[in-house]
């Protein structure tokens, strides 16, 4: 038998984002750990912004496991909060909500700005580095920096280790900003994967004194790019059938629900979605075949494809929440009508 130390990780109650907890315990297994060995466990949630003091019993119920490469014998358990009795979701649970299908595929690309001493790394102690142009995927010191490298590299390594689906890293617009990208099958699975990921970021960088900044505009009204978590998204029949005439309905469901989709799509999101810096207004919808200025940039593959393939929504941002980003493109989706045998 050994003795793994499990970390269960989960969601707070705050509003309007979320914040990642995490606690340890430790149990003993003949092999690592599958979900269905994994025992509910209590938590305070009054201290989570989840329950009153007077009766602050909140329960985890594992929902998916991952090694934890940072530990021996780690183990990293994403969960859902429950109420006391370990079956009804927690109000602050938007996974045991979500509408999902396994056979959609989501690929997030998160956004984030590394911060140092209460400002973007690389910015000097008063006013702004060089104008934004040289940094987005640059190399060398000038561009990026002596440390951040090290930290992405690492959180690369950490994600593939746990088994995530990490596609790629690389410097942003701005400087001291970079991304990531997860890709998944299902909006559960995508959206365990991605706070995972955020999770193992933000855990990684306690030990460089630094810390991540999520909020899509931390800059303000400058000329300095905001943070974004674009969405590309599939469903198998957009892949498999598709067609012109579907695209166009589609685009016409995403125009009708623009004031859904902008709800979850991250705090503060009209400070970053301004019609510049790549981005399209937040209360106007647009697409357009490769167009980063538009709501839904629409790939010239999917075009050429026959309108077949995935499509890329913009407009999420760095905070949003994925549960609550996949499933309304799922909702909106589901609205329009298919040629269910052409789809057979």
């Amino acid at each position: 038998m050994t003795k793994y130390k499990l970390e269960y990780i989960w969601l707070d109650g705050y509003t309007p984002t979320p914040n990642l907890r995490g606690k340890t315990q430790i149990k003993e297994f003949a092999s690592f750990p599958t979900l269905e060995q994994l025992p509910l466990w209590g938590f305070d949630g009054s201290s989570t912004m989840q329950a009153e003091g007077h009766s602050s019993d909140c329960v985890l119920k594992p929902v998916a496991v991952f090694p934890d490469g940072a530990r021996t014998n780690g183990v990293l358990v994403m969960c859902e909060v429950m109420m006391p009795d370990g079956k009804t979701p927690h109000p602050s649970n938007k996974r045991a909500t979500i509408l999902d299908d396994p056979g959609a595929w989501f690929g997030f690309e998160q956004e984030y700005f590394f911060y140092k001493d209460g400002r973007p790394l690389g910015f000097p102690e008063y006013g702004y580095p060089a104008p934004q142009g040289p940094y987005y995927t640059g190399v060398g010191y000038k561009f990026v920096g002596d440390i951040a490298r090290k930290i992405v590299e690492e959180h690369l390594d950490l994600c593939l280790a746990a088994g995530i689906n990490h596609e790629g890293i690389n410097a942003e617009v701005a400087k001291g900003q970079w991304e990531f990208q997860i890709f998944g099958k299902g909006s559960k699975t995508a959206a365990d994967q991605m706070w995972m990921a955020r999770y193992l970021m933000l855990r990684l960088t306690e030990k460089y004194g630094i810390d991540i900044e999520f909020h899509c505009k931390p800059l303000g009204d400058t000329d300095w790019n905001g943070s974004g978590m674009h969405a590309n998204f599939s469903t198998a029949y957009m892949r498999e059938v598709g067609g012109k005439e579907y695209f166009e309905s589609l685009m016409a469901a995403f125009e009708k629900n623009l004031m859904d989709h902008i709800a979850v799509y991250g705090p503060d999101n009209d400070k970053r979605l301004t019609g510049k810096h790549e981005t399209a207004p937040w209360n106007k919808f647009s697409y357009g075949v490769a167009d980063r200025g538009a709501s839904i940039r629409v790939p010239h593959s999917f075009v050429n494809n026959g309108y077949k393939g995935y499509l890329e929504d913009r407009r999420p941002n760095s905070q949003g929440d994925p549960y609550q980003i996949a499933s309304q493109i799922l909702k909106t989706i589901a609205s329009v009508p298919t040629d269910k045998k052409a789809a057979a």
